[in-house]
């Protein structure tokens, strides 16, 4: 026997939903630079997200009409893993490529009132900008690691700060969404503000590092750093997007 219409259970049903999603905006169709400044930014084995769905902003290429190959970029960004759900600001052209590759079309919207950070990556001589607006974390605790870290070996204090009791070596990479203080050699490198907080600061009693980040604005070795500051006692904080080195006394 059939139930009859009017006393079949409600298996499901459909409501209106308002989501927060982060946008990653995409601003070069070449998938080989955008994979260099992805690893230069997050490393190769990045940690930093966990699945997030992002919709691809595509409103710096829609005007030049760029193609884009989005099986490509979707198999990028889930490297680092970002989840690509759906493209906006594309052209008819672009947004039919997006719909092809299982991406939907998100509808254009006003800037929000949520912080924005501009991940800025220098590769060798050429400066590719990468910008993932992204929530400003509130430091929740403290990740204290107390043995040197070698060539290879990558920390992230996730929502918090970072303490380093021990020497960071060359190659290795210390990461934190909140502040880094170092009471060691820093000869690797340190990414403060990891997810967009311009107050972090990093902290060092010895400052040689290779490379030093806060909230995506970066300074290498090949930019050397001030007599006054370079192996000795050190803070460095974020003076709008310039990096502000200041000695310590201890």
């Amino acid at each position: 026997m059939h139930a009859a219409s009017g006393s079949a259970p409600v298996l499901f049903d459909f409501k209106s939903a308002t989501l927060s999603l982060e946008a990653f905006l995409l601003k070069t169709g070449n998938l080989q630079s955008l994979e260099k400044a992805l690893e230069e930014r997050f490393g190769s084995t990045p940690d930093l997200f966990n699945g997030e769905p992002v919709v691809i902003d595509l409103t710096h290429l829609a005007s030049l009409d760029v193609a884009i190959d989005f099986p490509g970029l979707v198999a990028l960004l889930q490297r680092f893993r970002l989840k690509p759900v759906a493209v906006r600001g594309a052209t008819v052209a672009q947004t039919q490529a997006a719909r092809e590759a299982g991406l939907a079309e998100a509808p254009d919207s006003p800037p929000s009132t949520r912080t924005e950070t501009v991940v800025k990556e220098v590769i060798k001589e050429v400066v590719r900008e990468v910008q993932v607006p992204v929530e400003v974390p509130v430091a929740s605790h403290t990740l204290i690691v107390d043995k040197p870290l070698r060539s290879g070996q990558q920390v992230y204090a996730k929502g918090g700060d970072l303490v380093v009791m021990a020497a960071v070596n060359n190659g290795a990479e210390v990461i934190a969404d909140g502040s880094i203080h170092i009471y060691a050699p820093l000869r690797g490198k340190a990414i403060a503000g990891a997810k967009g907080n311009t107050q972090a600061r990093i902290f060092c009693t010895a400052l040689e590092p290779e490379l030093i980040s806060i909230a995506g604005t970066y300074r290498t070795t090949e930019n050397p750093l001030p007599d006054n500051v370079r192996g000795k006692p050190a803070q460095v904080r974020l003076d709008g997007e310039r990096l502000v080195f200041e000695p310590i006394s201890i």
